[in-house]
């Protein structure tokens, strides 16, 4: 049967675009999603179709712009590093002999859909290859869809039932009740993909659905009936036509000829060595690599087994797993996952454990697998014992995908893994911080083009989940085992580009991999709560939130609902006639923080609302929450610190969240008198002092600036002082406020506008004061100066250390985006230095602790807490004064900047004392 692809284009240039790094060829042109199409074109060139097409948008509007002048209104422009592909991206399909498609007045999918249907009825096999789920409108015998990029195939009625919920007949309908947001079209509001299909399935069709509005109960009875109006026109909207007069038949779609000159030409231009080797080999356009791909998937392209299904054995008797320990042993590395009953580390069960030592190859070990009929299973004490030599070996590297977690589970099994060697989490980290995701399933597609079993395919979802140890061994064992085989994986693929770039792989090395055993030293120390001074806070919160409720209330004239944006929103701005100088993405008046911020002059309500609000979130977060946290076989609250999260390298911590504490406030400084040190301990902290102003002073090399750092003046008050031209001992309190505003506020890429509001001055003696400190303090000048430059030519910047911070939005047509770009270019290498430092200084002490025990081995210092640039630790009473004397000078002396750094510290019974 004759084949025809048919590929849209249009849709396929833009995920790629967000999908891969800001990728870029030695010119320094931008490649990322050129790179991704062109080898998802290679990829359905290697099924060697008879016909096919490239399908894209044509300028100007459609008729769909003509029956909704808001069609796609929202959609912003495409950015320039996008625009600037798209040429050699048609260049390249070109000169692969594809037949490429514009059809002015209408879009890609018209087009597609009229060819694939009237391909079909002439026989064709159609292929659409495709992210879009509009065309499962199209799916029917004869014509299925592709989604290349996350390997997705819809070929059957029950195939888009199966995903979708509803038949390919009824997507329009589906598409119709739900609206596209990208699109700009508003469906109905609330409505989901889950209650589109639940009334298509209950009424069939969306005018049955609109028949039954009025007996519809409810918020969404309500929702319905006020989209009635425009239903009609969303279903015209979302239907891809089929009948769009063209000047081709699909038969006029043969492949035709390569140009291998124009090809060789434009592979080596943009850097595609891959392409270019097979292209230069003589092999045929059919040699692709896997369906996804980025620069970094290229030594996968190398490697089939990188990207091929694996071969995995379950462990089931003595001999296998003797068999498995001797290729450890006999392995220079081996990746290795742990299989658990829940997701707090420091409360899981081990329910199995699997292992790779070559890509492709691995095997899961059952150890407590409970459910009727299944197979006897080795004992788990004894594999961990049988196991433990080579875990504990500090000779024997290992690696795995946030192994942080296995670690802990492992150590509350009794084992203490050493030579825990790479991360893939941290090595993708590192590599490209700016990206979003750095979790295993996102790693493979990226990477390596496969699509991982996911947990919910093994054990299912929401409340017919089962726990792992209900799941079939079998299924285990594929899903386990592969975890073990991907990290191996893309271990092989990233440590290579890791190598390629030394700054990076120092960061790596140096910083990130020796914290990996300190947070999970930190995590399982946890720290001590007193349970009923929070309990007691709670109640004081609960009265001071009814008292701002009645204060609330008296100033409405009325009762209202504080914890409602809609109701609020009503009494400011339609009642009380409050101006509304915060808007929403969709154009409303907001009623958040920055909105009451901007009104709270003008009336005393939304100052009331703010503190009411201030009160909620921790008593929610902390003194409600905190009780309900503590681990009942520790008696402590443990955090997770997580390392892969902010792109400056700063570390965050979740359940609970203890960085967002208030520093400054009562309310803040009571919530951290709770926690607290046991009896014959002391809480002991250290913070580094001003850290990030003295890294500005080191990066701008400005004179004043290191001179006052390094006579230990008051930085603030000594700003002021050169400034204003006055001796130190002159200076106000007020005028070192406004240096002190300046000092931080510049850092943080405040402009003039923004010093006039916070110190409450007009905005040209603001811009007079911005003005004076530069004149003062060129040096900053031209640092701030030449970051932006640096950023702009290199897509990026640097801390100290050498990580690199990438900036998406630096060279994008939209100003808004592109100034907080130039911003974060000034800030973030003063931030990530900052996070390298107390990372190095985390890594420092924790060696030092490890040797400060007791004769019987008993620590006599823990560190509990990291905050910011502060440490908090828990220690003996006597061994307080070692501690001070010993650990500042270990964090001061894990950078060599040209001020000196400053760390203060504290001691007390509790956090609060402390600090």
């Amino acid at each position: 049967m004759t084949r025809l692809v048919l590929i849209d284009g249009s849709s396929y240039l833009y995920r790629a675009f967000h999908a891969l790094p800001p990728l870029s060829n030695a010119a320094g042109e931008p490649t990322g999603a050129l790179f991704g199409v062109v080898n998802m074109l290679r990829g359905h060139l290697k099924e060697q179709p008879e016909h096919i097409a490239f399908v894209v948008d044509a300028p100007g509007p459609t008729f769909r712009d003509e029956m909704y002048p808001d069609y796609k209104a929202n959609r912003p422009p495409m950015p320039d590093e996008l625009r600037a592909q798209v040429a050699p991206m048609l260049d390249v399909v070109s000169a692969l002999g594809i037949p490429i498609l514009r059809e002015p007045g209408v879009e890609a999918d018209d087009v597609i859909g009229t060819l694939a249907v009237r391909a079909a009825e002439q026989g064709m096999q159609v292929t659409i290859s495709t992210g879009d789920k509009d065309f499962a409108q199209l799916v029917r015998p004869g014509i299925a869809l592709v989604n290349t990029m996350s390997g997705s195939r819809l070929d059957s009625e029950e195939a888009v039932r199966a995903k979708f919920g509803v038949r390919p007949a009824q997507i329009v309908d589906y598409l119709a009740l739900m609206g596209d947001s990208i699109d700009n079209v508003p469906g109905v509001e609330k409505c989901g993909p889950k209650t589109a299909a639940k009334w298509l399935d209950e009424y069939g069709s969306l005018d049955a659905v609109m028949a039954q509005a009025e007996a519809m109960k409810g918020k969404l009875g309500e929702n319905l009936r006020a989209a009635l109006p425009r239903l009609p026109l969303n279903r015209q909207l979302v239907t891809i036509k089929t009948d769009v007069p063209l000047d081709v038949a699909p038969e006029d779609l043969a492949l035709r000829p390569r140009d291998v000159d124009a090809l060789r030409a434009l592979y080596t231009r943009y850097g595609f060595n891959q392409a270019l080797k097979e292209l230069d080999a003589g092999a045929s356009a059919a040699a692709a690599p896997a369906p996804v791909a980025t620069a970094a998937s290229v030594a996968a392209q190398t490697d089939p087994a990188l990207a091929a299904p694996g071969e995995y054995e379950t462990v089931l008797t003595q001999a296998q797993l003797d068999a498995w320990i001797a290729r450890l042993q006999a392995a220079a590395e081996f990746a290795f996952d742990s299989e658990t009953d829940s997701l707090d580390p420091l409360r899981a069960n081990l329910v199995g454990l699997s292992f790779s030592v070559e890509p492709g190859r691995a095997c899961y070990i059952p150890l407590a697998h409970v459910y009727p009929d299944a197979p006897a299973q080795l004992d788990r004490a004894a594999v961990l014992e049988a196991l433990r030599p080579l875990l504990e070996d500090p000779a024997k590297h290992k690696l795995g995908q946030h192994g942080k977690y296995d670690l802990h589970v492992l150590c509350r099994h009794g084992i203490q893994v050493r030579g825990y060697a790479d991360d893939t989490m941290l090595e993708s980290f590192v590599l490209e911080a700016g990206l979003a995701r750095h979790d295993m399933d996102s790693l493979a597609r990226r990477h390596l083009g496969y699509t991982t079993i996911k947990y919910e395919d093994v054990a299912g979802k929401g409340a017919r989940q089962i726990p792992f140890s209900q799941v079939a061994i079998d299924a285990a064992t594929r899903y386990a085992a592969e975890d073990a085989d991907i990290t191996l994986r893309l271990h092989r693929v990233l440590r290579p580009k890791l190598e390629a770039e030394p700054a990076l792989l120092a960061v790596y090395r140096d910083i990130e991999m020796p914290l990996v055993p300190v947070l999970a030293r930190i995590e399982d120390n946890g720290v001590m709560i007193d349970v009923e001074e929070l309990r007691r806070q709670s109640a004081d919160l609960s009265r001071r939130m009814l008292a701002l409720q009645q204060r609330a209330t008296a100033l409405a004239g009325r009762s209202f609902n504080l914890d409602s944006p809609k109701q609020l929103g009503a009494l400011l701005f339609d009642e009380l006639k409050l101006p509304a100088r915060v808007k929403t993405p969709g154009g409303a008046p907001s009623t958040n923080e920055e909105a009451l911020e901007a009104i709270a002059d003008l009336h005393e309500l939304p100052r009331v609302i703010l503190d009411y609000r201030s009160l909620a979130k921790l008593r929610s977060t902390y003194t409600d929450k905190l009780p309900e946290m503590v681990n009942p076989d520790t008696g402590r609250v443990h955090t997770s610190y997580h390392q892969a999260g902010a792109a400056t390298g700063r570390l965050s911590s979740s359940d609970p969240n203890l960085q967002n504490i208030p520093v400054r406030t009562e309310e803040g400084r009571r919530i951290r008198a709770a926690f607290i040190a046991p009896p014959g301990r002391r809480i002991v902290s250290f913070d580094y002092s001003q850290i990030e102003l003295r890294i500005m002073a080191h990066l701008s090399q400005d004179p004043a600036l290191l001179r006052a750092f390094a006579q230990g003046a008051d930085i603030h008050r000594a700003t002021a002082a050169e400034v204003l031209g006055k001796p130190l001992e002159a200076v106000t309190s007020e005028e070192r406020r406004a240096a002190k505003a300046i000092n931080f506020g510049l850092i943080y890429g405040m402009g003039a506008f923004g010093l006039a509001r916070q110190l409450g001055i007009d905005r040209g003696q603001a811009q007079d004061y911005i003005a004076l400190y530069f004149s003062r303090y060129p040096g900053v000048r031209d640092y701030m100066e030449r970051t932006r430059a640096q950023a702009r030519e290199q897509g990026y910047v640097e801390t100290v250390f050498g990580r690199r911070l990438a900036l998406e939005y630096i060279h994008s047509r939209n100003a808004a985006q592109r100034a907080g770009a130039e911003r974060a270019a000034i800030n973030a290498p003063m931030q990530g230095t900052a996070a390298d430092i107390i990372k190095r200084a985390m890594v420092a002490v924790d060696a030092w602790l490890e040797d400060q025990r007791t004769a019987a081995g008993a620590p006599r210092a823990l560190m509990i807490l990291q905050v910011h640039d502060e440490l908090v630790f828990e220690a003996d009473a006597d061994f307080v004064p070692e501690l001070q004397a010993k650990v500042p000078a270990l964090m001061a002396g894990v950078a060599d900047l040209r001020v000196p750094l400053l760390v203060e510290g504290g001691v007390g019974a509790n956090w609060d004392e402390a600090h």
